[in-house]
């Protein structure tokens, strides 16, 4: 018990330092944790609990239930900070990036995990839909930041809103295809036949007719309810962050809906709703604060897990599988999408470009190794976390550079 409170001691203090000491700095909190995590690993201590208690194969359901919760947290923030009016011009370069960027990045990790790896159908599909999602975890360094921050960084940069938008919306998408993985693995009851009915456009409209509701209900407990103790704006009380996180969830996933979707839906009608009051600092903190703790949580954990063996048995096309799913697919598919879009060139490169993998990567492998029975799991395991491992080396160098480059440029 002392090892885990001391543990957990660090990684508040992690969450809480690393912020501010590398604000503006090439390093990223993310690549620090991680290869702190790595590190640690890598020391010859012994573990006091027994092996393999760091190894997250063995636990699936806890780095299920962790993985889950830092992204509802996230989707949150990134809901909260989308302060444009939702439109087919507003948000032009949003809708591309879901409608032909991750269909098309999921087939192609897909197709690469079945030629390059000997995947199964359904793992194939598995990893294409684990790998594709954007992550709104780890992209603070690339989103809006937050509301009411007069400092050209806001909802007018087309780049930062399209990436904040888009990682709070295709997490949720990336579900349905995991869902037909399961399908396909004959572990799931749904038939493959209508699974664009019943998976995708049912699921997609209760989640937006919940994640509207609570959101206008929420919303007016916030701001309009006349008695004044009951009115939550009037509080410094960021604890409604996990209302908001929990109460659409719960609800749609009931009515058999994408919870994630649901969550960012409420989140953005918050913001829609009222966008000039001083509570929306509030919760912005405090979600910034809780999403910190998780990606210290994950990272080291998954960086002590990298150091531990989760990659024993890597092999080279492994390796090519997690780098292209990074420098290549994303990239490739991206700039395709973005063509003939608002984005300016230089921005379209940029959107393109950050396409960040992290914890939502983690929680939709956790999520299908728990219901299912995938072959060559371990594969898996050792494809994702490389690419979440190069994806965070990778921007994590290059993304404060580059976008105060273009920022200074007015791209």
């Amino acid at each position: 018990m002392e090892i885990l409170l001391a543990g957990a001691g660090v990684l508040a203090l992690c969450a809480a330092v690393l912020p501010n000491l590398l604000h503006e700095r090439a390093l990223s909190m993310p690549l620090i944790l991680l290869v702190g995590g790595l590190i640690f690993g890598l020391l010859p201590l012994g573990h006091p609990y027994g092996d393999g208690v760091l190894d997250p194969r063995s636990h699936v359901g806890a780095v299920e239930v962790i993985t889950e919760l830092g992204v509802l947290v996230s989707l949150v923030g990134a809901g909260l900070k989308s302060d444009r009016l939702i439109g087919w011009r507003s948000w032009n370069s949003t809708w591309r990036l879901l409608a032909i960027t991750l269909p098309l990045s999921i087939g192609a990790v897909a197709l690469l995990g079945w030629w390059a790896l000997a995947l199964s159908p359904a793992a194939a599909l598995l990893l294409g839909a684990v790998l594709s999602p954007t992550d709104p975890v780890l992209a603070s360094d690339v989103q809006v930041p937050a509301p009411h921050t007069d400092d050209g960084r806001g909802a007018d940069n087309e780049i930062r809103f399209t990436l904040t938008s888009e990682a709070g919306l295709n997490d949720g998408l990336a579900m349905p295809f995991v869902l037909l993985a399961l399908v396909l693995a004959g572990t799931a009851s749904t038939s493959p036949v209508p699974w664009l009915l019943t998976e995708v456009v049912v699921p997609l409209a209760i989640a937006v007719l919940v994640g509207l509701v609570c959101g206008r209900l929420l919303s007016w407990l916030m701001f309009r309810v006349r008695h004044e103790r009951l009115r939550l704006g009037e509080y410094s009380d960021g604890l409604v962050v996990l209302a908001i996180a929990f109460l659409p969830f719960a609800l749609c996933e009931w009515l058999g809906g994408i919870g994630f979707v649901a969550v960012f839906t409420a989140a953005a009608t918050i913001r829609a709703s009222e966008r000039s009051h001083e509570y929306h600092g509030v919760l912005h903190e405090f979600g910034d604060q809780l999403e910190r703790l998780f990606v210290a949580l994950a990272l080291l954990g998954l960086g002590v897990a990298l150091g531990d063996g989760l990659l024993a048995g890597l092999k080279l096309a492994e390796v090519l599988v997690a780098v292209a799913a990074v420098i290549v697919v994303r990239p490739l598919f991206g700039g395709l999408a973005l063509i003939g879009g608002g984005a300016t060139q230089p921005a379209a490169t940029a959107i393109a470009f950050f396409g960040i993998r992290g914890i939502g990567s983690l929680y939709y492998l956790s999520y299908a190794l728990g219901h299912g029975d995938f072959p060559m799991a371990d594969s898996l395991w050792r494809v994702t976390a490389l690419t979440i491992a190069v994806s965070v080396l990778v921007h994590g160098l290059v993304s404060g550079p580059v976008m105060r480059k273009l920022e200074n440029r007015g791209s």
